[in-house]
């Protein structure tokens, strides 16, 4: 097993495949083991595990996976990485290597074909401009994962994880409390990748609940209203929602919905816990 984590051996391989990082898939290959194995330890694999992992790259992560885990899927996009994978892991029988794009891939199939419908749990280091999207892909589809474990940029970690009443609270942080229970796992310096990004990183774990922290009737109406009142930070709810999910009702019917739900209307989105969003939600459908 060559020893993925060392830059020289990196660099090595770069140079015999003649590979060349690609800008617009944003790729960085993570060269420290102690952060590989801690990747892997927030995951929580075991044996007993089937993992997808989303960007394999040339296998670093993919080696750790596959010694703890069960059954690895590795989902890769760039296809000049498919010799330098056979290569590195050498394809042993519980890994799988698919080639192809996860936001365009069919999931469902991909889940059922490999792991016939079961649990899985999801670990990746993914590009920073489709972080998102990919996160909220897994989350709205309602896919069978139980973790999703991922390397992001810092910020976007932190987003994830805050609360009411911060800078960093928002739509996002919603959206990601409502389906899991995110979990920092730990912090990750720019120096441990190469090439090295101009940006620190962070590993959390997201745990899927089983139920969502909140009852609504109407779940696109809960994120339509956590859209509208996030619209603009400095304005009140009553505002936003007037000129958002709400622009077609008069002002004293937005403000008798905020009053039915006991938020002063004079608040800001980032004040409101998920609670309070979604008795605005469920208050808005009985005054329609």
């Amino acid at each position: 097993m060559n020893l993925l984590t060392s830059p020289r051996v990196v660099k090595e391989i770069i140079e015999k495949y003649n590979f060349r990082f690609s800008k617009s898939l944003g790729q960085n290959f993570l060269i420290d083991r102690n952060i590989v194995e801690k990747i892997v330890e927030g995951a929580g694999i075991t044996p007993e595990d089937r993992v997808l992992e989303i960007g394999p790259g040339i296998g670093t992560l993919t080696q750790e996976l596959i010694a703890r885990g069960g059954q690895v899927v590795a989902v890769e996009i760039d296809r000049n990485l498919l010799p330098i994978l056979e290569e590195t892991l050498a394809y042993p029988a519980n890994l799988t290597i698919v080639h192809g794009d996860i936001l365009k891939i069919d999931l469902d199939k991909l889940v059922n074909e490999f792991f016939k419908g079961q649990d899985f749990k999801v670990v990746a280091n993914l590009p920073y401009y489709i972080t998102t999207p990919i996160i909220m892909r897994f989350l709205e589809e309602e896919l069978p994962f139980s973790t999703l474990t991922v390397m992001i940029q810092k910020e976007v970690a932190q987003r994830m994880v805050a609360q009411p009443a911060t800078k960093e609270y928002g739509a996002l942080s919603l959206a990601i409390q409502y389906y899991t229970k995110p979990r920092i796992v730990c912090s990750v310096s720019s120096s441990v990748f190469m090439p090295k990004p101009k940006v620190d990183s962070m590993v959390i774990a997201l745990d899927r609940r089983d139920s969502p922290p909140v009852q609504v009737e109407d779940r696109d109406m809960l994120f339509q209203v956590i859209r509208s009142a996030f619209a603009k930070r400095r304005k009140t709810l009553l505002n936003n929602l007037a000129s958002g999910v709400l622009k077609e009702w008069d002002r004293d019917r937005v403000v008798e919905v905020l009053e039915a739900a006991q938020v002063d209307p004079q608040r800001r989105g980032e004040t409101l816990s998920i609670g309070e969003f979604a008795n605005i939600a469920n208050n808005i459908l009985h005054l329609q």
